[in-house]
């Protein structure tokens, strides 16, 4: 199953992360988003443009969202999480995020 969630910048819509099946990681901007005037990317190493980018491992901007340390620990044991699924994580705890992203994950009727 495919895992994926909306994705936030400065709280505007601007794209969707997903975990395919053989557990590559997909990015891809919304066009609106892209459209807007003053778009920005959302991080240097994912450029605002219209091809998907992909990864063998979670994007760094993404993957620092995720807690550390004992904020970590508390997070695994709450969600009943491994701490290596940092898609999981992500999903799990990355809703309300100090800074400018932030991830809203998609339920099964929310897939597009």
């Amino acid at each position: 199953m495919t895992r994926q969630a909306r994705v936030f910048f400065k709280n505007k819509f601007a794209g969707i992360i997903q975990e395919t099946e053989s557990g590559t990681y997909l990015f891809t901007y919304d066009k609106s988003y892209q459209q807007q005037p003053g778009a920005q990317a959302i991080s240097l190493t994912l450029p605002l443009d219209t091809e998907v980018h992909e990864s063998k491992f979670l994007f760094p901007i993404f993957d620092g969202l995720i807690p550390e340390g004992w904020l970590l620990d508390l997070s695994t044991k709450n969600w009943k999480l491994n701490p290596k699924d940092r898609m999981g994580l992500l999903l799990a705890a990355c809703r309300d995020c100090i800074g400018a992203v932030h991830v809203q994950p998609l339920s099964d009727e929310d897939q597009p």
